[in-house]
């Protein structure tokens, strides 16, 4: 099969999964793609919402369409890591020997849903670290693999903080995405009323199984990046740490301390996937933008300058995918120093600089409508229409 035949098999597969989804959630349509993005890549996602917008009915409904087994801890300050793990038991035998056996715990799933994750002791959230990266479980000098895919979805409540155990920052490096869930429209809220009075269950079809999201994994392995493009992600990264003396000056102004190396390695693992989805065999410019976000926001702190100014973590990613945009196409990976290609012909530079990065700013922000920008122009030649008669008239 040549490599347009796959790539429209795999956009068509998860044209699917997301079809059954919307049988049983409303909304969410960022979400849900970049959730379907983290599966296939093999990452783990953090959801940060506020209770009953859907987060534990997502994973079900995944559970379901993806045909495969679910699981939920509900991480609570008394749970133990044995009681996400597992623990070793004795049981007798027919022989009336007593023998060891591993009782394997509820993280033996293939769809891990971890409700509230920081509300259970830091010893808890520890289990979770070496299962989280390399899908592993050690008890009693005894690995135990975990099968494939495996993914773990995360939640945790923005809004209370009491009885809470804030995440430690290895165990929020090992997120591919943080997620932030917002609450629902009027219109999706009716919707979602009218769903639930019809049935509460789930109706999702299986449509893929894990052998399918496993090739689809390998072959998104395979799509090539650009050295221009691998460039400008690396260097997104790179802009995050204000010790680096070419870090730029929002990282050197705002941030306190930057991303680790794996947010360069799920920048590039789920841009393969994002550009898959979108029916290419190559990973854009756009990819790493539109997946900025997700994959910084919880890898790197602001400072107090950041917040003083009401800057919230995306606001400075923002600013540093604004900085980052002049490094396109001049990526070089051989070790040399990248220079920009100059035309002889050329534009020349904006004279205002405050308008042209504003401009830029509500390009990533995605904020620009030009139906209201042509209604604002109408109304104002109508109004100057309206005073030239005025001044005729009198």
């Amino acid at each position: 099969m040549d490599n347009k035949a796959q790539v429209e098999n795999f956009s068509r597969s998860v044209s699917k999964i997301k079809e059954e989804i919307r049988k049983d959630l409303v909304g969410q349509d960022d979400i849900v793609n970049n959730v379907i993005i983290a599966i296939i890549a093999g990452g783990n996602v953090l959801l940060e919402g506020v209770p009953g917008v859907g987060k534990t009915r997502l994973v079900r409904t995944l559970g379901k369409a993806l045909k495969l087994p679910f699981s939920r801890i509900q991480f609570t300050p008394d749970l133990m890591p044995s009681d996400v793990t597992g623990t070793n038991v004795i049981e007798k035998d027919a022989s009336g020997k007593m023998n060891t056996v591993f009782q394997k715990g509820p993280i033996f799933a293939n769809l891990v849903l971890a409700d509230e994750i920081n509300r259970a002791t830091p010893k808890t959230q520890s289990a979770m670290l070496e299962v989280m990266q390399e899908h592993r479980v050690t008890v009693a000098n005894k690995t135990y693999a975990i099968a494939e895919p495996f993914f773990v979805l995360a939640t945790q409540n923005p809004i209370e903080q009491d009885g809470t155990y804030p995440l430690p920052e290895a165990q929020m490096d090992r997120f591919m995405f943080k997620l932030l869930v917002g609450f629902p429209s009027v219109k999706e809220l009716a919707d979602i009323v009218n769903m639930t009075q019809v049935t509460m269950e789930e109706t999702a079809n299986a449509v893929v199984d894990g052998e399918t999201i496993l090739a689809m994994r390998e072959l998104a392995k395979s799509v090539p990046v650009l050295p221009d493009v691998l460039y400008y992600a690396m260097r997104l990264v790179a802009r995050t740490h204000p010790e680096l003396d070419d870090s730029g000056d929002t990282a050197k102004k705002y941030i306190k301390y930057g991303c680790s190396p794996r947010a360069g390695q799920a920048l590039i693992t789920a841009a393969k996937v994002r550009a898959l989805i979108e029916g290419r065999y190559n990973v854009a410019y756009e990819d790493i933008e539109a997946l900025a976000y997700p994959v910084l926001r919880h890898r790197m702190k602001i400072n107090y300058a950041a917040i003083n100014e009401k800057l919230t973590v995306d606001d400075v990613i923002t600013k540093l995918l604004i900085e980052n945009s002049k490094d396109k196409g001049t990526g070089k990976l051989d070790g040399d120093k990248p220079v920009a290609p100059v035309a002889e012909d050329a534009p020349a530079a904006p004279e205002n600089t405050d308008a042209a990065e504003d401009k830029k700013e509500k390009k990533f922000k995605f904020k620009k409508d030009k139906k209201d920008k042509k209604a604002k122009t109408d109304e104002e030649a109508q109004s100057v229409e309206l005073n030239v008669d005025s001044i005729v008239n009198n």
